[in-house]
């Protein structure tokens, strides 16, 4: 997959077509501080925009592979189009996420784009791994590293939230037990 071509595309024409949108997964990660390689590109968009999302990547070689009310994944009929996902923001939570996303730059600074904060991000793993029980270890890690890397500005009264929206609460206490002995370390030895 050609990343930056793909992701030229899609902000130019989110931006021309004025779709809002913002960047979820392995490239909303990375734009958080967290390194992982990630096969494919993942947004947020409304609801409302799905009819259009969907004629715009057809007319532009992807296929539709899989579409229900919450997300809709294509995948390119050329190698250099790869597959992009999206999640369709309709429910309270994923439409104040999209209104929280800002600007942030990606690919070394190739790009700015709209991004999801760091706790909607979490918000989304916590969800995930309730969802599929599969994904448990990268939803975790993912989590896990996210919470590292901008615990200092984290809200974590959000975090709290979304982790009680599925019951997890003591998950929670667990891993920020585990990763302030990890920010901690990496603390002390900046010192």
């Amino acid at each position: 997959m050609n990343f930056p071509l793909v992701l030229r595309w899609l902000a130019g024409t989110f931006n021309r077509e004025k779709i809002d949108y913002a960047l979820i997964g392995g490239f909303g990660l990375h734009a958080a501080g967290v390194v992982r390689s990630t096969g494919d590109i993942d947004f947020l968009i409304p609801a409302e925009a799905v009819p259009r999302v969907k004629k715009l990547m057809i007319s532009h070689g992807y296929k539709l592979i899989h579409e229900s009310g919450d997300i809709s994944n294509y995948v390119g009929t050329k190698i250099e189009l790869g597959r992009v996902d999206f999640l369709h923001a309709h429910r309270q939570y994923t439409c104040a996420m999209l209104a929280r996303a800002s600007l942030k730059k990606i690919l070394d600074g190739q790009f700015e784009l709209k991004v999801l904060k760091a706790e909607d991000l979490i918000g989304l793993k916590v969800q995930a791994l309730t969802n599929d029980p599969r994904r448990y270890h990268q939803d975790m890690s993912d989590i896990e590293s996210l919470i590292v890397q901008s615990r200092a500005k984290l809200d974590m009264s959000l975090v709290r939230e979304y982790f009680a929206l599925f019951k997890l609460e003591k998950l929670l206490e667990d891993i920020l037990k585990r990763t302030n002995h990890v920010s901690s370390a990496g603390k002390k030895g900046n010192a």
